[in-house]
Parts: C-alpha cells; sequence; structure tokens
C-alpha cells in the first residue's frame, strides 16, 4: 500500500499481519474461482484448538458466519472479546477441545488474515479492493478443503456452522460426502431468499453512498467508508434479532434522560444499541469485504448447482446431519431449514431436525442456549460413539 495510507490507520493490520496462523498458496496451487478467473497467490488464517489425534479421525471444521472469523475460541485480537462461540468450544463444552481437533478459518473474501479485498494485489502492490474476483460460498469452501489438505487431514469427523457457515457446511457435505462424516447446519438457508438479498442490498448501497468509499479505494487513500459500514450494520443487525427480543430487551425506553427530546439525538435505548452496533463493527471489519461476503450470500442456491434439485446434491450421501433451526429466526426460517431436511430425507441421507423455542432470533445460536448446547452436545456424542472415538479415548484412558 502507499506511504500515506499504513494499514494501522484504518485498522487492518489483521488483513496482511493476522493473529493466528497463516496458511499460504503459491503459484502452483491456483483457487479457481466459480464466478470465473483465478486466485493465486493467495492465502487462508485459520486458529486451531485441541490436538490432532494419531488416526486424524477426531478433526472438526467449524465455519464462520457473515462477520464472524477464525476466532471462535479464543480472545479477539482486535476487540479483546471472547471467541464468537466460547460458550460451545472448549474444555468440557459440546466443540471439546479435550477431545477434537478443532480448525476454524477466515473466509476467502474475509478480513482477518484470509485473501480478501484488502489483502495486497501482487499484480499491483495495492490493496485488491473490487479488483478481487467475486467470491462465492464454493469458493470458500474449496479454499477450506485445500486447507484440511494443508494440515493432512482426509476426512472430517464433523463440519458445523450457522447462518453463512450453515451454507458453507451445506456445500461441504454436497462438494465432499466422502470427506464429512457428519454435518451440523444451523439456522441456515439452502438458498438466499428474496427478502434477504433486498436487506444485503441496502447495507452495500449504504456503503457505496458513504463519500469515503471513494469507487473502493479508499485504502490508497487513507480513508474508509466508516458510516456507510456502520448503517450497513444496523440494518443487518435488526434482521439478527426478533420482535419479541427486541421489545424485551428495550420497549420504547428512553436512553439516558427524562422525556423525549424531540430531535433526531438516539432518544431510544434501542436507537443507541444500534449506533453502538454500527460504531463498534467498523473497528473490526472492512467495508469491500462486507460487499464481497453478501453477494456470495445472495448467490447461494445449492439446488441450482444440482440441476435444480437439492436432493441430488445429498443423493447416497453417507454423512449424519443435524439441522438446527430456532422457531423465532425470521432471517433464515425454520420452513428453510425442514426444506434442508426433506431434500436430505429424498436423497437417502440419514438426518435428524431440531427446532428449538427461543425468541432470540437468528442470533440464538451464538449465544447461551441451553436447548442448542444440550442439542450439539448430544449429536457429537452420538455421532463420535458411530464414528469410535468414544471407545478409543476411553480404551487409551
Amino acid at each position: 500500500m502507499t506511504e500515506n495510507n499504513p494499514d494501522s490507520l484504518l485498522g487492518l493490520d489483521e488483513a496482511v499481519r493476522p493473529h493466528s496462523q497463516v496458511a499460504a498458496f503459491d503459484a502452483t496451487q491456483p483457487l479457481t474461482m466459480a464466478a470465473g478467473g483465478i486466485l493465486s497467490p493467495f492465502t487462508i488464517a485459520y486458529q486451531t484448538y485441541g490436538e490432532l489425534n494419531a488416526a486424524k479421525s477426531n478433526a472438526i471444521l467449524i465455519c464462520h458466519a457473515l462477520t464472524g472469523d477464525q476466532h471462535v475460541a479464543n480472545a479477539h485480537p482486535l476487540t479483546g472479546k471472547p471467541g464468537w462461540w466460547s460458550a460451545l468450544v472448549g474444555p468440557g463444552r459440546p466443540f471439546d477441545t479435550e477431545k477434537y481437533f478443532i480448525v476454524c478459518s477466515n473466509v476467502i473474501g474475509g478480513c482477518m488474515g484470509s485473501t480478501g479485498p484488502a489483502s495486497y494485489n501482487p499484480a499491483t502492490g495495492e490493496a485488491y479492493a473490487l479488483d478481487l474476483p467475486m467470491v462465492t460460498i464454493a469458493d470458500m469452501v474449496r479454499a477450506q478443503a485445500m486447507l484440511i489438505d494443508r494440515l493432512g487431514i482426509d476426512a472430517l469427523f464433523c463440519v458445523a456452522g450457522g447462518s453463512m457457515g450453515g451454507m458453507q457446511v451445506l456445500n461441504w457435505a454436497a462438494l465432499y460426502p466422502e470427506r464429512v462424516f457428519s454435518a451440523m447446519p444451523i439456522a441456515t438457508a439452502p438458498r438466499h431468499s428474496s427478502q434477504n438479498i433486498a436487506f444485503h442490498e441496502v447495507g452495500r448501497q449504504a456503503i457505496m453512498a458513504d463519500p469515503d468509499w471513494r469507487g473502493g479505494r479508499y485504502l490508497e487513500q487513507g480513508v474508509r467508508p466508516a458510516k456507510g459500514l456502520a448503517v450497513a450494520r444496523m440494518a443487518a443487525h435488526i434482521t439478527y434479532l426478533s420482535e419479541e427480543a427486541l421489545q424485551r430487551k428495550f420497549g420504547r425506553k428512553l436512553q439516558d434522560r427524562a422525556g423525549p427530546t424531540f430531535s433526531f439525538d438516539a432518544d431510544f435505548q434501542v436507537e443507541n444499541y444500534l449506533r453502538r452496533q454500527g460504531s463498534t463493527f467498523v473497528d473490526r471489519f472492512d467495508a469491500n469485504s462486507y460487499l464481497y461476503v453478501t453477494r456470495a450470500c445472495d448467490y447461494f442456491d445449492l439446488a441450482q448447482d444440482y440441476g435444480g434439485s437439492l436432493a441430488r446434491a445429498f443423493k447416497g450421501s453417507r454423512t449424519r446431519f443435524c439441522v438446527v433451526a430456532f422457531n423465532s429466526d425470521w432471517l433464515y426460517t425454520p420452513a428453510e431449514s425442514r426444506a434442508i431436511v426433506h431434500a436430505l430425507n429424498a436423497g437417502g441421507a440419514s438426518v435428524s431436525f431440531v427446532e428449538i423455542d427461543t425468541d432470540k432470533g437468528h442470533d440464538a445460536f451464538l449465544l447461551n442456549e441451553p436447548d442448542f448446547i444440550a442439542t450439539t452436545r448430544g449429536f457429537l456424542h452420538g455421532a463420535a460413539k458411530a464414528r469410535g472415538l468414544i471407545e478409543k479415548e476411553a480404551a487409551k484412558s
């Protein structure tokens, strides 16, 4: 990048110097993109937890959601907050790091060390910006498969993830059925709905309407479209919560004042909450990455890749599935999860379905939701018995 644009100015050190392990793939290992073109060279930033057993049979890949990253169970290097799935990943937790080897990577197109729009373009010496090829969910999965190959793992005990992470899980099961023993697609859908595409477009337009977006070349000019990105985050965050949760948490309560100011200040607590969500988000995420990962979700339509038949994507699969939905999730509804279950049944796959009763909305999979935690623990325990992991560990002790 140019001298007037140090990475630290924009808080994007992690894009090029991540606090995690990095797998680099040179020109001999290109990534062929679904939309056309080649990404080469490229990097994948990732974190691991626990130890890989001698048989390499206890590896679990966790796929992150839209604005998540590889820091699933460790303190985030930018915010200092606990990992985004600390409630489920760790010693004695469902994804037990004393039993399993956990891998979580930043997706291609992200901004935490995997190649994305804030990464250096070797052809120009500047950031890729919008010169990065368009990224799809399948591209993210193929890159992850290359990482798993690099780690010497032939087959994964489980692939799990929620929201956009769940899309990756479905794509893994379709592309690499022989490499996935069990799968947990959580709070997700087999295709992005028209409503969700619309919400994403509102966010993208907010970013691109910010004068500091500069046609996507803001890094070179030492600025960033913080206001546009914050508005995009605010709009998206509304979709992650249910009406019941918003009412329970905020209602019409005023923010630190006895009465309304009759102005455009943040009079209501919910307004202040959304503004805070937007302002903190811009400190850890790149605006162009937001454009890329939202577009990847928009293009996701797994059935379309298999002649219009979702069942065909899973035909003959021997993967064990647990599909999880939340009844108050209106972003990825339980009906969409049931469509996945129907397709898996039609394809002859082994599948269980759990719809969890909660008022927490889409974000329930990220929260300390007891029924979800119990479901995850039970599914993994059953899969571990079927895989022979429990017996082996019992014999070892």
